[in-house]
């Protein structure tokens, strides 16, 4: 059975072992490394998904850290996130998304983490033209952009709307801020959120419900593939390689149960996507007390 007891600290991001530079998300189901973390979960190549450029998430050198016992504190946990959106555009055209889309991913991860214990408020919308930020073609752009951006602290949640540099998202793991607080939050493709061109495949607004799952701790349901450690949470069955669409009954491990396609922390399509576990919402609410709680 996959282990209970070690809760991830790390920022969202591929193992330091297996991944690039750079971080986690859900960006076009890339299944280059089974590792990534943070916002680049839902990056897929053009192989896995079928749609030319669409890379799930970017893969970071950042590694969840252990902290103890999974146990989570059940129905009585009740916590509101404060998100920022920083909405990047390289003309102040292309990228600059209307309060009401923000609105309506804001509604998408309501949905999302209800029953979670997690809920989600506005906090504040920035606006910013800026090419190289919308861009990102390096790392040091994507500091430039947070350390001049970045509100709040580790309970706040900054998201960086951007041209997703070739993805769909990343993000970094809870223990990061300690660290690197200039790199917390996470960056997604704008055209994910919902109503985007990407459809019901990759514009239903689940790319930041996926990355805000690393950002609370969360590895992929493929971490570790078949290994008894998996994704460290024992209710999430076993499997060797990202989803691509939607396909039911499809089960790469030995061990009991198909793999969890419909879970947010797999690549499948945002239309496939329904569910955290009983287990892995403890895992977010061990997370946040150990690393944002103040």
């Amino acid at each position: 059975m996959k282990r209970t007891l070690l809760v991830l600290v790390a920022a969202v991001g591929l193992l330091a072992a297996t991944a690039a530079p750079g971080s986690a998300g859900r960006t076009g189901r890339q299944a280059s490394s089974p590792f990534c973390f943070g916002g680049l979960d839902r990056l897929l190549t053009s192989a896995a998904n079928g749609r030319g450029g669409h890379v799930r998430e970017k893969p970071t050198k950042d590694q969840p850290t252990e902290v103890g016992p999974q146990a989570g504190t059940g129905s009585g946990f009740a916590v509101t996130i404060p998100i920022w959106f920083h909405v990047i555009s390289p003309d102040g055209t292309v990228g600059n998304v209307r309060d009401s889309v923000l609105q309506r991913q804001l509604q998408v991860m309501n949905d999302t983490f209800a029953g979670t214990g997690f809920s989600y408020s506005l906090a504040g919308v920035t606006r910013t033209v800026n090419q190289a930020w919308y861009e990102l073609k390096s790392t040091g752009d994507e500091q430039e952009m947070k350390k001049a951006l970045h509100t709040g602290g580790a309970e706040t949640l900054n998201v960086y709307t951007t041209s997703g540099a070739g993805f769909l998202g990343w993000a970094y793991f809870p223990q990061t801020f300690d660290s690197r607080e200039d790199i917390d939050g996470i960056v997604i493709d704008y055209r994910s959120m919902p109503g985007g061109e990407y459809g019901r495949e990759f514009s239903l607004g689940k790319t930041l419900t996926h990355e805000a799952g690393h950002w609370l701790g969360l590895y992929h349901t493929f971490q570790g593939a078949c290994n008894t450690n998996g994704d460290y949470v024992d209710d999430t069955p076993a499997m060797s390689v990202p989803t691509s669409g939607c396909p039911e009954g499809k089960d790469t491990c030995p061990e009991p149960g198909l793999d969890p396609i419909h879970n947010y922390m797999d690549y499948s399509f945002d239309s496939c996507y329904s569910e955290f576990t009983t287990g892995q919402i403890a895992r977010m609410q061990d997370q946040w007390l150990a690393f944002r709680a103040g």
